[in-house]
């Protein structure tokens, strides 16, 4: 049985340096799924007009409060507790 590493393309996003002179997808800033080896794009795929990489938000999980034990050992971790210089007991 073989396994395949699925690619992971992540999601960047571009917008014209000058809004004025883009088309309709680049004036206003578009996103393209591109995988991290390759350059980013210096031109409008449409118009070919001159595009910037945008710095944006990283998604990632918003925790509103600490996880208690029960919900730790529910996901699957395994709980330890510091009982003496070096040493931990598991609850």
């Amino acid at each position: 049985m073989r396994f395949f590493k699925k690619a992971i393309m992540p999601i960047y996003e571009y917008i014209a340096i000058e809004p004025d002179e883009g088309c309709r997808t680049c004036a206003r800033g578009f996103e393209l799924r591109r995988p991290i080896s390759r350059p980013p794009l210096e031109k409008c795929p449409l118009c070919r007009n001159p595009v910037k990489k945008l710095i944006t938000q990283v998604n990632t999980p918003k925790i509103n409060k600490p996880l208690s034990v029960s919900d730790a050992k529910s996901a699957g971790f395994t709980v330890l507790e510091k009982r003496d210089e070096g040493v931990y007991e598991k609850l």
